[in-house]
Formats: structure tokens, sequence, C-alpha cells
């Protein structure tokens, strides 16, 4: 207990003897503090702009509901799998000239191997070209990996996000 006392002593020695460090130092906690402040605001107007506060708490089903209407925006023919024996896919879009399986997980924690191993094997099923998996939530790092060397493309809140404020602003 002596040794903080003598640490607070002489911090206080050190602020008092040279009052434009201390003017300097509490300026420079002040601005950190209202740059953090000013950050985190910004987030969440971000996440308040976006909508997806309200994605977190959908359901699965309408989660998948919400994608349809999301990648419909975005240009693609967008139909939904049947709720049972889907195969792994909970959406379907078309191109012109593709087919791509997407399967949605609305979760609250990450994302892992078992969803992008499923919608690989949804991809042979639907005879897809491409294959997807949509998140509001982040991937694993085994996830990126199995993704990466199986040519799946994983959308993570990030993505997600930005198209959802391109929708909203009504850009493409």
């Amino acid at each position: 207990m002596d040794s903080f006392k003598v640490g607070l002593d002489l911090l206080w020695a050190i602020l008092t003897a040279e009052p434009m460090l201390t003017m300097t130092l509490l300026m420079l906690f002040l601005c950190t503090l209202l740059w953090a402040i000013l950050v985190d605001y910004l987030r969440q107007q971000k996440l308040k702009k976006s909508g997806i506060l309200e994605v977190d708490k959908m359901a699965g089903k309408v989660f998948e509901e919400f994608l349809k209407g999301l990648l419909k925006h975005k240009g693609y023919k967008v139909s939904l799998t049947s709720i049972t024996g889907d195969y792994g896919a909970d959406l379907i879009l078309s191109t012109n000239d593709n087919k791509i399986v997407v399967q949605a997980k609305r979760y609250k924690k990450k994302v892992g191997i078992k969803a992008v191993q499923e919608i690989v094997s949804a991809k042979n099923y639907y005879k897809a070209d491409e294959c997807w998996v949509i998140t509001n939530n982040f991937f694993t790092a085994p996830a990126v990996n199995l993704a990466a060397s199986n040519n799946v493309v994983l959308i993570d809140r990030d993505l997600l996000m930005k198209w959802m404020l391109e929708r909203n602003k009504g850009g493409a």
C-alpha cells in the first residue's frame, strides 16, 4: 500500500511541477474520450440506418424472406426452397446465365464450417454455378478456410449492412 501512495505522490508532483504537461495530458485524454464517443455514436447511427438491429431479432424463416427481397432488389430472380428437404440451400438465385444457391444463417454467434459444408453439398444437388452463405454475423476462421478451398462466397455482417444501406438509399 505504501508503494501505491508513493506512486500517487510522484505522479502528483510531476503534474503540479509542470502545468503545461498537466494541461497537455488532460487535453489529450479529453480529446481521446470525445473521439471514442463520436466514433461509437456514428457506428450506432450506421447500425440503426442499415436496419441490421431489426435483422438480429428476426426468426430464421423471416430472415430468409428478408434476404429474398434484398436480393431481388439487387437484380436476382429469387425463390425460396421448401422448409424441409432443402438439401442445405434456403434460396436459389438466378441471373441470365448463373444459378446460385444460398444458405441464410441468422445467428447470434459466428457461423462455422457446417454451413459451408452444407452449401457445397447443395451446390452439387441443385447443379448450381455458385454457392453463398449469408449471415447477420461473421464466420469462424475454419469456415473461411473451407469456403476459400471450395469457392464458397461468404457474405458477412459488414457486407450485408452495405447492401442494406445501398437499398435504403435507393442504390443498386
